[in-house]
């Protein structure tokens, strides 16, 4: 999961796409950067860490031009903290292309080897994002080799041929030094992609972006979500070209966005997050309801943040106490990302604080977003115990975390998740709690599909090991939990 944008305006757009990237911060917190475009130059700035923290007043000043693109970088692929595999990557030819991806490729070693038979692309990194990039310079080079002509049909006919050679999620952005912005999703749509535009004195500015929330907090009002196998050409004068993709294609959102990922004031593919997780905390209430057994809960307490609406509507429709029982610290990344058991147990203890008279002798039911690892859930239980809690039962608002997932969310190996080869109550004991209350999938799903009701289909494989790409198997995701494990992954350089 990463975020990305892209920007194409009549004045300059470094704060525009600086102001994006802390928008879509969320969406990755281990290396940033920025390309603009100005007489045909390329300027660039990346490195690892958060936004605020890789661009200083010196590097604003250096990113000049009227067109850029943005990158936040959430690793699925390579090393996590490498400055060389912080995006946008960049290839000279042909005319010089820089490229943000959110996704993961799943065909990337067949792809890079390919690459590398032919002699014509050499890959520096393990990022699956510059193989995506090579790919896309590599069929335009097809296209317009042996003739000076470039066009907004030289780009879909490059696109198109991508989609063909390309497995897996990705969402992109592209600059074109000279030309303009390139964008496309694949053809399931798993990752995110919205366009909007401002209308200014000057003429129509563009944005593409991961979420909404990028783009409506800028002023630029929402025009559309780029479809499944669709590519945007936005020339560096405004016009704008779009164009379907001609293969088959299936919108099939990641349903994980919603429940986790996105910001909750982000719509998307017509679904505003916040509703979704609304209507979540609707659904396991009427599930916790044909419970007896549950029948003496007193208050019911969020695990921060994005589980808080679910909560809310839960313990409304029940209508039992709700209640700020853990006080969070902001300045604590992603516990189910982190590399190593004991970093994650002691960051949970950093992240959260229980507000003890929330627990004192209460029967007390919380309920968070999602069980992944069930690390985070052990020392949130305790903690509640710890608090003086009589009894604590546990909700989660998706169903159990059986699988890997494999298009761009950095999940762990399938045995390190908590859920595998365990039922809902050997879990319960794992973490501790009284009892434990997993969301249906039928219910998730329709609670999607209640908020945008033009969604039919979604990708799910992290709770049903289904994938949608139809190209896993066995072999791929054993080599993918020996990239996942902990022991297989780098410190931290703080560490």
């Amino acid at each position: 999961m990463c975020g990305i944008v892209g920007v194409v305006a009549y004045s300059p757009v470094n704060q525009t796409l600086y102001d994006a990237l802390l928008l879509l911060q969320h969406r990755g917190q281990d290396a940033a950067g920025i390309v603009t475009e100005g007489s045909s130059y390329l300027y660039t700035h990346k490195a690892p860490g958060l936004v605020q923290n890789v661009f200083h007043t010196r590097h604003m000043r250096e990113l000049r031009g009227n067109m850029g693109i943005g990158h936040c970088r959430y690793p699925t692929a390579g090393n996590s903290y490498s400055e060389q595999e912080a995006q946008p990557f960049y290839v000279n030819a042909p005319f010089g292309i820089a490229l943000g991806h959110n996704g993961n490729l799943t065909n990337s070693e067949e792809l890079r080897q390919t690459l590398f038979k032919t002699g014509m692309r050499h890959i520096n990194t393990n990022s699956d994002s510059e193989i995506l990039l090579n790919v896309l310079a590599l069929e335009l080079e097809r296209v317009v080799h042996g003739s000076e002509t470039f066009n907004a049909q030289a780009v879909f006919t490059a696109v198109d041929a991508l989609h063909r050679r390309c497995r897996g999620a990705y969402a992109a952005v592209a600059l074109i030094a000279g030309q303009g912005l390139v964008a496309f999703r694949d053809p399931f749509g798993i990752r995110p992609l919205i366009v909007g535009r401002q209308d200014t004195p000057e003429g129509t500015a563009w944005m593409v972006a991961s979420e909404s929330v990028a783009l409506e907090a800028q002023g630029f009002k929402i025009v559309r979500d780029i479809a499944p196998g669709e590519t945007l050409f936005i020339a560096r004068d405004g016009q704008f070209f779009s164009h379907a993709f001609d293969g088959p294609t299936r919108l099939m959102p990641c349903i994980f966005e919603y429940v986790y990922l996105a910001r909750p004031d982000s719509t998307l593919d017509g679904a505003l997050v916040y509703d979704t997780r609304v209507r979540m905390g609707a659904k396991l209430a009427q599930k916790i309801r044909g419970i007896p057994e549950l029948n003496d809960i007193d208050v019911v307490i969020p695990i921060p943040d994005s589980s808080r609406p679910s909560a809310m509507e839960l313990a409304r429709t029940l209508k039992v106490q709700y209640r700020e029982g853990y006080v969070k610290n902001r300045y604590v990344g992603r516990t189910f990302i982190m590399p190593g058991q004991a970093l994650r147990k002691k960051s949970v203890r950093q992240k959260l604080n229980p507000v003890g008279v929330e627990f004192k002798n209460k029967v007390v039911l919380l309920v968070d977003d999602s069980i992944v690892r069930g690390t985070t859930s052990k020392e949130i239980v305790q903690m509640a115990r710890d608090a003086g809690a009589r009894k604590v039962y546990f909700a989660s608002a998706s169903p159990p975390v059986r699988y890997s997932n494999v298009y761009g969310i950095d999940m762990p190996s399938q045995k390190e998740l908590v859920a595998y080869q365990r039922s809902d109550s050997e879990i319960a004991r794992e973490i501790g709690a009284d009892a434990l209350i997993y969301q249906d999938m039928r219910a998730l799903e329709d609670a999607v599909r209640e908020s945008a009701p033009a969604l039919t289909e979604f990708e799910t494989s992290c709770f049903t090991g289904q994938y949608v790409t139809g190209d896993i198997d066995a072999a791929y995701l054993a080599k993918l939990a020996q990239l996942r494990a902990d022991g297989a992954k780098p410190p931290r350089a703080e560490e």
